[in-house]
């Protein structure tokens, strides 16, 4: 008899994995006019443009939301990626930074639902999975497959907006069990990951030693999409870490810290390897570790997730901050690029992840701003992206995938009406870095850091499963000037004011 051998290394938590068997839930779809009303509702004296451009991106998403089908197999009703019928991990994860926002209209969380529900026995989750009939798009070795590996922290983000514990507990064991895999199947020896330019999602970033040998600096080459390069990628190992991160803070509040016992000597591997042989001293900044142990010439903005790692050591934080600072590479017209200026591939109006500004990518710089107390810079970079993306949306009535770095307008390859993870500028980022608005209900708290002086707020701004605050700063002469507040809440919470030259705590 032919002896046969198991497809798959089953995963304990894999296996745990409650979502895998989850009934379809078939309930209607709401509209956006009828939704309207539950959403929270922003103004900003004098910015009418930035107003109509929020709602329009609520407009676009419910536009795209989809009920589970039986030929799919998907378990919840879901937001589309707005791109080619296929639901991706990465954007979903980022999609789900803004729309979160909106839980009080539709559960758009539940979207990785469907992800989870597709995990395979040994953890494995396609990083694109096919809409018409639940396929993976690649298979689970392929180097596309997976990736990036961020939804943790989509999950933590939602939990910190609305403190709900029972979906922590829902999620933790397939994220659980997808960290366990990356870490067997996508590093090499030392513990660092590798990845191709679709698995870390930023498909055309000329990071292989083939641009550099090979071809003129403008051309794409279809190895960019595919190719290891038999690298340690900045950008994996260092989501490896923070996605590590944000799995140790579930386990210590639903009390599985008996689970994680092999988390923390990776974080400490990986953070010593990386600042060990993957940052360059004399440029300050961290590169992709050829097979030669050589590091690359390309500075991507992929390397900020540095920031939310925690992987800097306090004698490098300021230098390498300071390069989103410098207008001959990252600060440029609309902030953020995605590659550096002063790379020859750089292009003047994005050509995709060669220069253009995405909304994913700012975000995740902003957040590690926030996570390191740059918030002056944070606040800046912020208006800088807020403020492009409402000058396109005055020109062209929509949002964009991305944006050009040296103008106010759309990349030159990039899809329209995409929400899409470009609902985040004129969402979270007005909330978050232009309103300053920064949550933490496990911890019943509310930051304030206003810095605008004209007239603004939010009413019905979700705060935990059923909180609802009314907020409102009147304009004031300048920053300096205390802000005069009113805030109503339907449960009590700590509300602390921060202005340019003061403080307030408030319990409401």
């Amino acid at each position: 008899m032919k002896k046969t051998y198991p497809t798959y290394v089953t995963d304990a938590y894999a296996t745990e994995n409650i979502l895998r068997a989850k009934l379809p839930d078939l309930s209607p779809l709401p509209s956006f006019a009828k939704s309207r009303d539950q959403l929270p509702q922003p103004f900003w004296a004098g910015h009418e443009s930035a107003m109509t451009c929020y709602w329009k991106a609520w407009e676009i998403a419910f536009q795209n939301l989809r009920l589970p089908t039986p030929r799919n197999g998907f378990v919840s009703p879901y937001i589309d990626t707005a791109f080619n019928d296929h639901l991706f991990m990465w954007d979903s994860a980022f999609i789900l930074m803004f729309a979160r926002y909106g839980r009080g209209a539709f559960d758009f969380q539940q979207t990785l639902d469907n992800l989870y529900a597709k995990q395979h026995p040994d953890g494995f989750i396609c990083r694109e999975i096919r809409e018409e009939d639940g396929s993976d798009t690649f298979m689970r070795f392929d180097p596309p497959a997976t990736g990036p590996n961020i939804i943790s922290w989509s999950e933590w983000e939602y939990y910190i907006n609305y403190g709900d514990k029972a979906r922590l507990a829902k999620v933790f064991p397939p994220l659980l069990a997808f960290q366990h895999w990356m870490r067997r199947y996508r590093t090499w020896p030392d513990g660092t990951y590798w990845a191709c330019g679709w698995a870390c999602g930023m498909d055309n970033q000329p990071r292989l030693r083939i641009n550099d040998d090979l071809h003129r600096p403008t051309d794409n080459h279809p190895l960019e999409f595919w190719d290891t390069g038999h690298m340690a990628w900045i950008d994996t190992c260092l989501q490896a870490v923070f996605s590590a991160r944000s799995l140790l803070r579930m386990a210590n509040v639903l009390g599985r810290q008996s689970d994680v016992t092999d988390i923390q000597p990776e974080i400490d591997n990986l953070t010593e390897i990386i600042n060990a042989t993957m940052w360059d001293d004399d440029k300050g900044f961290y590169y992709d570790r050829r097979a030669d142990g050589t590091l690359s010439n390309v500075k991507t903005v992929g390397a900020f997730w540095a920031l939310l790692a925690g992987v800097l050591p306090p004698d490098r934080l300021a230098r390498f901050v300071g390069h989103l600072n410098n207008p001959t590479e990252f600060n440029r017209p609309h902030r953020v690029p995605s590659l550096s200026a002063d790379h020859p591939s750089y292009h003047l109006l994005g050509e995709y992840w060669r220069g253009g500004v995405w909304a994913p990518t700012d975000y995740m710089v902003l957040r590690g701003l926030t996570q390191t107390d740059h918030h002056d810079l944070a606040h800046e970079i912020g208006c800088n992206h807020h403020t492009n993306v409402i000058k396109v949306f005055e020109q062209t009535g929509t949002l964009w995938e991305n944006y050009a770095p040296e103008s106010a307008t759309q990349g030159n390859i990039a899809k329209d009406d995409f929400v899409g993870w470009s609902g985040l500028p004129p969402v979270a980022v007005l909330f978050e870095y232009v309103f300053g608005l920064r949550p933490d209900v496990p911890n019943n708290k509310l930051i304030w850091d206003v810095r605008l002086t004209e007239a603004h707020g939010v009413t019905k701004y979700p705060f935990g499963e059923n909180g609802r605050l009314d907020l409102r700063c009147e304009a004031r002469s300048s920053a300096q000037e205390k802000p005069v507040i009113q805030a109503k809440a339907n449960l009590p919470i700590t509300l602390e004011i921060i202005w340019e030259s003061g403080t307030e705590i408030r319990q409401l």
